[in-house]
């Protein structure tokens, strides 16, 4: 492996752990110069120096709220200011909240929606400058296959992550003449912490048996792994995909592929 991202800077939001931490290293490992930014500071802190500790350096950590419009100032003119450029943003941070619709409240239902959505839209209005300076650029939006089709009592993160779909098509066709290409990844069902909550402790709409049941309808019948979905980021963010802007792309098991309630 190597080569693919040399000279390239990228920001990763919500890489202290799960999928984002796996993008980060898969970037590394590609050439890469990475900033790697999340709200849990230590766990954030300690991911990025061990990455830079195993990659020359190029790994390098800010504590961050996606919602917070003078934060992303700041995570922008960090990376140029470390590493002299930025060439890809990846908006992987997100959080996921479990009601059915007629209970949700309406703050919970903002909260999602403002680390969601408009954490990814403050990332991308931030980016369009420092990707310009470097002659264009790569944006990937990590969405869901929540962002395809709805989900019982998840009506929060279902509306955020068809905002980020449509929100993806629209910033792609008034950002291609600057050079930065826009698209979104779907994951499915994806072993993380936040998948794991879904697993009964926390949800008690959706116990361990029938999430269990779920995966194993699955045509691909496991849950995924971050190492499933890193390398199609990875192509994203790369010049492999230069011709590619505004489109959705899926890496969900088979999930999406039809009514899988009739096997």
């Amino acid at each position: 492996m190597g080569g693919r991202l040399d000279g390239k800077v990228a920001v990763i939001t919500g890489a202290a752990r799960g999928q984002g931490a796996e993008e980060a290293r898969l970037f590394l490992a590609e050439g890469a110069s990475v900033v790697l930014t999340d709200r849990l500071a230590d766990e954030g802190a300690a991911t990025a120096e061990a990455l830079a500790d195993e990659f020359d350096g190029r790994a390098a950590f800010l504590a961050h709220d996606v919602t917070d419009e003078a934060g992303w100032a700041a995570v922008t003119a960090g990376a140029v200011e470390q590493f002299g450029r930025l060439d890809i943003l990846v908006n992987n941070a997100g959080i996921v909240r479990f009601s059915k619709f007629q209970y949700e409240t309406v703050d919970a239902f903002r909260t999602v929606l403002e680390v969601n959505l408009v954490g990814v839209f403050l990332g991308m209005q931030a980016v369009i400058k420092p990707m310009r300076a470097s002659g264009g650029g790569s944006i990937v939006n990590i969405a869901s296959t929540s962002g395809i089709q709805g989900s019982p009592g998840t009506a929060s993160y279902v509306a955020s992550k068809f905002g980020v779909t449509g929100l993806t098509k629209a910033a792609a066709i008034d950002l291609g003449k600057y050079g930065i290409r826009v698209n979104s990844v779907h994951p499915g069902s994806i072993d993380t912490p936040m998948i794991r909550s879904m697993g009964g402790d926390l949800n008690e709409d959706l116990p361990t048996e029938a999430f269990d049941a779920f995966v194993a309808r699955l045509p691909v019948a496991r849950l995924g792994r971050p190492s499933d979905v890193a390398p199609l980021v990875l192509f994203l963010a790369s010049d492999e995909s230069g011709y590619c802007t505004g489109a959705e792309y899926v890496v969900d098991g088979g999930q999406t592929s039809g009514d899988l309630s009739l096997l």
